[in-house]
């Protein structure tokens, strides 16, 4: 039985790897560190089906280095201890150190990751993990400290194009068929930027049909996805795209569609801790300050999961779910750290202002800091005319208001001050 299309596509070398040049094109970091031959232990951190576990099998390759695997949806600290055991068992003296490849590794407990710390700080094996999460929430501090963190993107058009043009031409299979592709647009978008996703699709679509010339159009793809709802999500790949309508669906304000995609996320064995995290995310990003309270909600709704685990734990993030999806909306404070951000890659660093600076010194108090500085509580109104922006963008305006009543508050507030100056 042939194996599956994604499967007969991995590339052996990064010559034959599609995406990522950012990690493994030419004078990258990973790159020079093949060229090198020194691979340090690393964290690859991105969404499915973007090349995590065949780049770390590339390297293995590339350098000729033992490769070991464990999976931590399915592997305990017993299996962690008896891999390091066969590791030590089979290396010989000054041979190269192996490479442990975990996959999904924010799947591991905080015991598992502990026993993985001494291996790594001795240099018994070069550990690579593979996440989706992010390792700052799923990796313990130990062990994050001790990897370098890679994140990985979706594949762009151009890449997943490349993809499509190499499993046309290159795999033996799709070769003894004549395929012809028509349109793109349908294949792309049901991809997503994931590569797995784009080969299943191509081989859901090739293997439908019973003549050996087949042409690929959007609608045959939109048909063929439509008869065979999760054919092409081997592996959970649907993961994001639920969680994408959950969002946008609390961000429109109808709870119903967030209800629904909470109860398929549900249904579907969703770890509810990243439900809870994103219930914080559109907390802070998509209502904001149009009500405060939605973070506080969604704060305790996290704690609480937490304490009391499932499955009521589907009522805490329901509660959630609706309170989010039907409070006003605002992303004045996702806009302002944006417009922040962009200004101070573009300005660069700016000095502080000296009266804004402390002065715990002598010399520092010669040098005129925190002179002139204006404490607020001094004045009326706990308030007070004074520059708190380097000279040369003190005029910037970073956090713009939106029309809602709490932000009309807000300003309303700040108006009062400064024309009482």
């Amino acid at each position: 039985m042939n194996k599956p299309l994604a499967e007969r596509m991995r590339p052996n070398s990064l010559d034959d790897y599609v995406g990522q040049k950012h990690l493994v094109g030419k004078g990258s970091v990973l790159r020079r560190m093949l060229d090198a031959g020194n691979v340090p232990s690393f964290i690859l951190w991105g969404p499915p089906g973007v090349g995590k576990t065949t780049l770390a099998r590339i390297i293995s390759k590339q350098l000729d280095i033992p490769f070991f695997t464990l999976s931590a949806v399915n592997s305990g600290v017993k299996d962690v201890r008896e891999i390091f055991d066969k590791i030590k068992s089979s290396r010989f003296f000054n041979e190269k150190r192996p490479i442990l490849f975990i996959d999904e590794i924010h799947r591991f407990s905080k015991s598992q990751q502990d026993s993985l710390l001494a291996t790594v700080e001795n240099g018994t094996v070069t550990l690579i993990g593979a996440t989706t999460e992010n390792p700052s929430f799923e990796v313990i501090r130990p062990l994050l400290s001790r990897c370098q963190v890679y994140v990985l993107k979706s594949l762009d058009e151009s890449d997943l194009l490349e993809l499509l043009n190499k499993a046309l031409t290159e795999d033996d299979e799709l070769k003894k068929k004549k395929i012809e592709v028509v349109e793109t647009a349908a294949l792309l978008r049901f991809a997503g930027g994931d590569a797995r996703k784009l080969l299943n699709i191509i081989e859901l679509v090739v293997e439908a049909e019973e003549s050996d010339e087949i042409l690929i159009t959007d609608e045959k793809v939109i048909d063929r996805l439509q008869e065979n709802p999760v054919a092409y999500d081997k592996g959970g790949e649907m993961h994001y795209d639920i969680i994408s309508a959950f969002i946008k669906s609390i961000r429109g304000s109808d709870p119903d569609g967030a209800i629904y995609w909470l109860a398929r996320m549900v249904e579907g064995g969703e770890d509810p801790k990243f439900i809870a995290r994103r219930l914080v995310i559109s907390a802070s990003e998509d209502i904001g300050l149009a009500n405060p309270n939605a973070l506080l909600l969604a704060n305790a709704c996290f704690d609480a999961l937490t304490k009391i685990g499932w499955p009521e734990g589907r009522i805490i993030l329901a509660e959630t779910t609706v309170y989010l999806a039907t409070s006003p909306k605002s992303n004045s404070a996702y806009l302002a750290v944006e417009n922040a951000i962009a200004e101070v890659r573009e300005s660069g660093n700016l000095p502080v202002p000296l009266h804004l600076r402390n002065a715990p010194t002598q010399l520092m108090k010669d040098l005129n800091y925190h002179k002139g500085y204006k404490y607020a509580h001094d004045f009326k109104g706990n308030w007070v005319k004074q520059d708190y922006l380097p000279e040369e963008i003190k005029n910037k305006k970073f956090w713009i208001s939106q029309d809602n009543a709490q932000e009309r508050k807000i300003q309303d507030y700040l108006d009062r001050l400064k024309n009482n100056e």
